[in-house]
């Protein structure tokens, strides 16, 4: 990355089905079950707002924004990334009944959106969500707003492996960082910091899906392995089975 100082950099935060969480699907298997279901941010995205915070603890960065697109409760993680050091915070509401149909598409027109009005010179978002595994909204923000790309970050500094000119979109691996836990005096002056609400009619993104949901199933249970006693043994067993010859 070029480098350049005092960086306004926007950081992605998406609220997710917590990782630890068994995940369940639906009986009628229009989706996964949410209600009742603990919640925090995405994984990767805690990353991204790790290192926007360490950027500014280097004064690479000037201000740190985090956005997040989706239903109220999305304050919440908002909030978490605000008392990590995040400097204010923007939320993008989708009503509850159109949250499932969110696609990321829709997500990358409204953070381009957003970038038109905040002007960020980097955008750092995690890589993918562990909800769909898209791995997709970097790589459609930098294409909708023509900025270049930096994909599954491992380490960002002002020259590293791969140059690439501000304003950027930047995606973060898991080897870019370990995310600090927030403190209670940090989670109470959080609630003071300003969090600006906005819809996607605001920002003029129409929201109709591009995509349609068939049906959600479970994996298929795995059977069970058998042990071996020797290298002979097993080929052996995958010779009964036809998988060599």
């Amino acid at each position: 990355m070029a480098a350049s100082k005092g960086l306004k950099i926007l950081v992605g935060c998406k609220r997710v089905i917590d990782y630890a969480v068994k995940v369940r699907v639906k009986p009628d298997r229009s989706g996964v079950v949410t209600e009742g279901v603990k919640h925090s941010m995405n994984p990767f995205d805690e990353i991204a707002v790790e290192e926007a915070v360490r950027m500014k603890e280097k004064k690479l960065a000037g201000e740190a924004v985090a956005i997040s697109v989706g239903p109220p409760q999305s304050q919440e993680t908002l909030r978490t990334a605000l008392a990590m050091g995040i400097d204010r915070a923007i939320h993008v509401e989708i009503p509850l009944a159109q949250l499932e149909k969110l696609q990321p598409i829709h997500v990358s027109k409204l953070l381009a959106k957003v970038c038109e009005s905040e002007k960020p010179d980097l955008v750092i978002l995690g890589k993918q969500a562990i909800d769909d595994d898209c791995n997709q909204t970097g790589q459609m923000l930098a294409a909708l707003l023509d900025w270049p790309q930096a994909t599954f970050a491992s380490k960002i500094e002002p020259s590293q492996t791969i140059d690439v000119s501000v304003p950027a979109v930047v995606t973060s691996d898991l080897r870019l960082n370990e995310p600090r836990y927030a403190t209670l005096p940090n989670i109470m002056k959080a609630k003071k910091k300003p969090l600006a609400k906005m819809s996607p009619d605001q920002l003029g993104v129409d929201l109709q899906p591009r995509q349609e949901v068939i049906s959600v199933e479970d994996p298929p249970v795995r059977k069970a392995g058998a042990k071996v006693e020797s290298v002979e043994d097993l080929v052996g067993k995958l010779r009964e089975k036809g998988l060599v010859k």
